[in-house]
């Protein structure tokens, strides 16, 4: 239990490290640690985007080359011609972008002391709203102003009924901002607390038997052992979960991109 005395404690530092904090600038307009991190995560994407481009060839080679050009062309034929469908050629440099910048921001997240830029809200926000106004634009661009806003809501559906729910579809419209932005948040948000707190506890019980070496220390500092095994375990998980969240971000982006326009 003595171990285990300091947990809170550790945890709410964990929490304020969590926090974003200025790294440079004034108090009025400053550079968190996000935003710095951000911006390496894009110049980690120009990178690896540069880099594989300038290696292409007919017959790929290497991994790192492989690698990417299987990522392109999951995007492609998964979410972008399996979603989008005609026409998703045109927006497959968008979705290609959303989604190589948010894994790559997660999996830089997984580093001790990173903090990614969709490790806060916002990040998340503002990829959202890109999203949003991105998908409107085209669903515009396409139907018309006017035809985009009446078809907000199904047709086919008799008076007075369509104006419930054309109202209720408008509100789901301008929800899908939050609900895109928190659930990529909240994901990676969560998993960093989760690996911060199994590390704590492997440090809060591996640490008296390394202070003093004893065999009472020693024998209190074996479920260190269990903790580092959850912790291996939840790390590996979380390398799974930074790639998913970035896939579901760019399907569901998809999603509202045929949805906009496509008329229903």
């Amino acid at each position: 239990m003595d171990a285990l005395s300091g947990l809170n404690e550790e945890i709410s530092h964990l929490l304020n490290e969590l926090a974003s904090g200025k790294l440079a600038g004034t108090d009025a307009f400053y550079v968190s640690q996000y935003t710095f991190w951000m911006v390496i995560a894009a110049a980690l994407m120009l990178i690896v985007v540069f880099a594989a481009k300038k290696r292409l060839a007919i017959v790929p080679e290497g991994r790192f080359v492989n690698g990417v050009e299987a990522l392109v062309e999951f995007v492609r034929k998964d979410v972008g011609e399996g979603v989008v469908g005609h026409g998703a050629e045109k927006h497959l440099p968008f979705l290609l972008t959303v989604f190589f910048f948010i894994v790559i921001n997660n999996l830089l997240g997984l580093i001790p002391g990173v903090k990614p830029g969709t490790g806060t809200m916002g990040v998340t926000v503002a990829l959202a709203l890109i999203v949003f106004v991105y998908f409107n634009y085209y669903g515009i661009k396409k139907q018309g102003v006017g035809h985009y806003i009446i078809n907000i809501a199904p047709k086919g559906i008799m008076f007075p009924l369509n104006i419930l729910i054309w109202c209720i579809e408008l509100i789901s419209l301008l929800l899908r901002v939050v609900t895109l932005s928190v659930r990529l948040f909240a994901n990676m948000y969560a998993g960093h607390i989760v690996l911060g707190t199994f590390a704590l506890l492997t440090t809060l019980f591996i640490t008296p038997a390394i202070q003093q070496l004893s065999g009472a220390a020693v024998a209190g500092a074996l479920p260190a052992i269990a903790w580092m095994l959850l912790l291996v375990i939840m790390y590996a998980m979380e390398l799974l979960v930074a790639v998913i969240q970035a896939y579901v971000f760019t399907l569901l982006t998809a999603v509202y991109i045929s949805l906009a326009t496509s008329e229903h």
